[in-house]
């Protein structure tokens, strides 16, 4: 392999990181933080008839991993193309 693709890889793997990592930090603060810690205070308002808190723990936080795999595809389709990896 040349230096070049050497060097062409590791940014690719670099930015894949980024990628995964953002996503991950998201996905552990509405999980952990949205659903558990910040319950009392987010039970305040209501969406649907339900506490925040109790739509987040049960609804809310599927919602947002739905749309992360969303964006995760979106994303990483981008970056195999920005790379001339993609499929097809």
């Amino acid at each position: 392999m040349s230096v070049h693709a050497t060097k062409e890889l590791q940014a690719y793997w670099k930015e894949n990181l980024v990628i995964i990592m953002v996503h991950l930090a998201i996905w552990f603060f509405v999980s952990f933080f949205c659903g558990i810690m910040f319950v009392d205070q987010l039970d305040k308002f209501m969406i649907g008839g339900y506490p925040l808190g109790f739509w987040f723990a049960n609804q809310g936080s599927i919602f947002v991993f739905v749309i992360l795999i969303t964006t995760y595809v979106y994303m990483m389709n981008n970056l195999d193309k920005k790379y001339d990896v993609h499929e097809g």
